[in-house]
């Protein structure tokens, strides 16, 4: 079992049943938004909101990957935050010696990367500066934390270089190197973190792009 990240209920929730819980979920998670001053409504059929001549779409990227691979990023996104050195580790030993910067990071509750569920929950495209709490009257929703597709994806743009992903000036990705991180050996370092990060940066990509919810599950 692993993490699986996606764009849209109708992405993977393929039968009936499912389709229902979620767009219940969805309605549950608008309604807690809506409490908190945020509007957002899964759209209920994707909407592309670039040019009408480009569709929908999204890079290889691993659609999935274990759990603990989101707290190699994490690390260094924490490092970076304390403006630290940020080298590559190859072992949950060496992952751990820093686990009490991340946590620190966390405590400051201003990261859409770190202030996020590890196992389920959503990121909603609403550009929102702090990742939201919800009131304990939501319910679990997403472990009652709800991330910003938007700030996600800056995020993500400001760790990059840490970790030898390289974004052009427009802050785009190009798809030569998004190719190039997909392809990564298991070697090199940082490829951990690399596939994260890309799995990341195109479901957010797919939901700016379509007013979709990023899924964890």
């Amino acid at each position: 079992m692993g993490l699986g990240v996606s764009v849209g209920i109708e992405s993977w929730a393929s039968d009936e049943e499912g389709l229902t819980h979620y767009r219940a979920e969805m309605d549950r998670l608008s309604t807690a938004l809506m409490q908190e001053g945020v509007t957002w409504r899964q759209p209920e059929e994707p909407v592309w909101r670039g040019p009408e001549s480009t569709p929908p779409f999204m890079r290889s990227h691993a659609a999935s990957f274990p759990y603990g691979y989101l707290h190699y990023l994490r690390r260094v996104f924490a490092l970076m935050r304390r403006e630290e050195p940020v080298t590559p580790v190859f072992s949950q030993e060496e992952l751990s010696r820093d686990d009490y910067k991340v946590e620190d990071e966390t405590l400051t509750f201003s990261s859409h990367l770190l202030c996020h569920s590890d196992c389920d929950g959503y990121y909603v495209p609403v550009d929102f500066y702090d990742p939201l709490f919800l009131s304990d009257g939501a319910g679990s929703i997403g472990g009652g934390m709800v991330g910003s597709s938007h700030r996600l994806l800056a995020e993500l743009h400001e760790c990059a270089p840490m970790i030898g992903i390289q974004i052009e000036e427009d802050g785009a990705l190009s798809d030569a190197e998004a190719s190039r991180v997909f392809a990564l050996p298991e070697s090199a370092p940082f490829e951990i973190e690399s596939v994260v990060w890309l799995a990341l940066h195109e479901v957010c990509r797919a939901s700016i792009a379509t007013g979709c919810a990023v899924i964890f599950h």
